[in-house]
């Protein structure tokens, strides 16, 4: 029987899970699922996909692993901190976090070019059936809102942090998000300088339009989208338009689709849908892969950034996926879909690779 394929995912809110929903992402899927049985504090309860085991099992061996915690003004409806110091203690706490998992054996930091060739290489030998090596991480900003000043953002990257999204949802201190309107101000383009300056990625997930062209405009780094899908097949403005992709693929970006419902298909209403009665496969994910294939003329922009348990679990998720392990089957989905085997490694874990290798061989 073959191995399967190694898997990059770009975005897993690991610490968000851990330290928000109280899940000991050490044990394996269906023991979290029967310790949240009865709760009713979130909408997932009992419904988690995510698990270190379950990612051994599916071999995702590297995923990037976010921050996440939002300011809110008096006037902003948004669930979030009411200061940007609240908010950058709060991802203080998820990368303690995460430093207990690296310590504990399950994870690794993957912070420059040798770091991931070296995991890489271990991550190839555990599955020879040598000793078990640490799943690698890639510690990733989700909404930039903690950053209270550039020495914030000095003290982050020297803590690991190498990728950035300027925006979630609603607006932000540094850009405007999903569901919002406007550019990135006098602020934004501080930050995208000094990351420049960082060789810190750009994640342009979640910018509204406006604050996307502004991006563009004033930031001359790495690009990516770690979890975002097409406008034209799921019609949102949380997705990209064409023009958008076009200019993502002008920059050598990759885009990680996502696997949360109403960003696959149209016509989902959340609370009313279900993966079953909507018939929600993975094979909705391929089209907006093909879709981007079709824009870009090859297979070189398109990967994993699956966002499971991102705030959903299966009732939000494909039907045929019941944990992160299920990711394996997309290869033979894409080879029916007339998919080379270039084009499924590419998907899989090369585009992320080797975006990766021209960013951090500077």
């Amino acid at each position: 029987m073959n191995e399967p394929i190694f898997i990059v995912d770009a975005h897993l809110d690991l610490s968000m899970n851990a330290m928000e929903w109280n899940r000991d992402l050490r044990q394996p899927v269906h023991e979290i699922r029967q310790r949240e049985q009865g709760l009713t504090d979130k909408p997932d309860r009992g419904l988690g996909t995510v698990a270190f085991p379950e990612m051994r099992k599916g071999n995702v061996g590297l995923c990037v692993g976010t921050l996440i915690a939002r300011y809110v003004s008096k006037d902003n409806p948004l669930p979030g901190w009411h200061s940007q110091q609240q908010a950058w203690a709060q991802t203080q706490g998820q990368l303690a976090w995460y430093k207990a998992m690296e310590d504990a054996g399950e994870l690794t930091s993957i912070t420059h070019l040798s770091a991931l060739n070296n995991h890489l290489e271990h991550w190839k030998s555990a599955q020879s059936g040598q000793t078990q090596v640490p799943i690698g991480y890639i510690l990733s900003l989700e909404g930039a809102d903690s950053i209270v000043d550039m020495h914030y953002l000095e003290r982050a990257y020297e803590q690991g942090l190498r990728a950035i999204g300027p925006a979630h949802y609603g607006p932000g201190v540094y850009a405007q998000g999903t569901n919002a309107t406007g550019g990135i101000g006098s602020k934004g383009r501080e930050l995208l300088k000094e990351m420049e300056n960082l060789n810190i990625i750009l994640d342009a997930t979640h910018l509204c339009d406006d604050s996307f062209w502004e991006a563009m405009d004033h930031f001359h780094g790495h690009v990516w989208a770690s979890h975002s899908n097409c406008r034209s097949v799921a019609d949102h403005l949380r997705q990209f338009s064409d023009e958008q992709i076009r200019e993502l693929i002008s920059r050598g970006a990759v885009i990680g689709g996502v696997l949360d419902a109403w960003m696959m298909i149209n016509g989902w209403i959340r609370g009313k849908s279900t993966p079953q009665n909507m018939q929600l496969s993975l094979e909705r994910i391929i089209d907006h892969y093909d879709h981007i294939c079709q824009l870009a003329g090859n297979s070189q922009h398109i990967a994993i950034g699956s966002d499971m348990d991102g705030a959903f679990g299966l009732e939000q998720t494909p039907a045929d996926i019941d944990t992160t392990a299920d990711l394996q089957k997309l290869p033979d989905m894409l080879a029916r879909r007339g998919y080379s085997e270039e084009d499924i490694q590419n998907v899989m874990h090369k585009n992320w690779l080797r975006f990766l290798g021209n960013a951090w061989s500077v």
